[in-house]
């Protein structure tokens, strides 16, 4: 079996944007290479590609001034929610006509733990086990351009989509639609299983609209 190592640029990328996509740094912040190595320990060398990959990625602006954060702004998160609206039901519907028995299996135990983990309100496992639903549909959906479009989105949206989910009412109609697609993947129904996507789609924005209006 091939295991994948991660480099320390890698490993340095990967807290520096999860840093920014959680709101640890906030929007307009300033560093400096020097600034990121003492925090970090490490020496500027994968400081340095570590800020070139997120500036690759929009999260960061290199300036004069030092890096800015640039994070996610209101005007990017509503357009990758209308992204998704457009794209995330075709990915359901493929998967409708793709799964495997092992994909079906494990979005079923996903769902299951999404409503034992919603009844008890415990908002960190909801996240995951929401994360963990759309990621198995994307990997089930047959096509790895659509998946890896998806998820780069759903990634940058992690801080919003936990506030979503401490709603206890968002929290339980979410799980409600999950259980919905689920159902029409597992009958093969594609033309459901897109209509349902995009509805919960839809609704998601509308309850991060209002939370970020909040």
């Amino acid at each position: 079996m091939e295991h994948k190592t991660v480099s320390l640029a890698d490993q340095i990328f990967m807290e520096l944007e999860n840093n920014i996509l959680t709101g640890a740094y906030t929007i307009g912040e300033v560093f400096t290479e020097t600034v990121f190595s003492e925090k970090l320990g490490v020496s500027r060398t994968p400081i340095r590609e570590a800020i070139r990959r997120l500036e690759q990625e929009g999260l960061v602006e290199v300036t004069t001034k030092g890096v800015v954060i640039r994070g996610i702004s209101k005007r990017d998160i509503s357009d990758m929610y209308e992204i998704r609206i457009r794209t995330e039901g075709l990915a359901s519907r493929w998967a409708a006509n793709t799964i495997s028995e092992d994909g079906k299996r494990e979005l079923c135990d996903i769902v299951e733990l999404q409503e034992f983990y919603t009844s008890k309100k415990d908002v960190d496992n909801i996240k995951n086990m929401d994360s963990k639903f759309h990621e198995i549909v994307y990997k089930n959906c047959g096509s790895i351009v659509l998946s890896d479009m998806l998820h780069q989105l759903h990634k940058k949206l992690i801080k919003y989509r936990k506030a979503s989910v401490s709603n206890n009412e968002r929290a339980f109609q979410s799980t409600k639609e999950h259980r919905e697609i689920l159902d029409a993947i597992l009958a093969g129904n594609g033309e459901l299983a897109e209509k349902l996507t995009v509805q919960h789609v839809e609704n998601a924005k509308r309850n991060i609209e209002k939370t970020i209006k909040e």
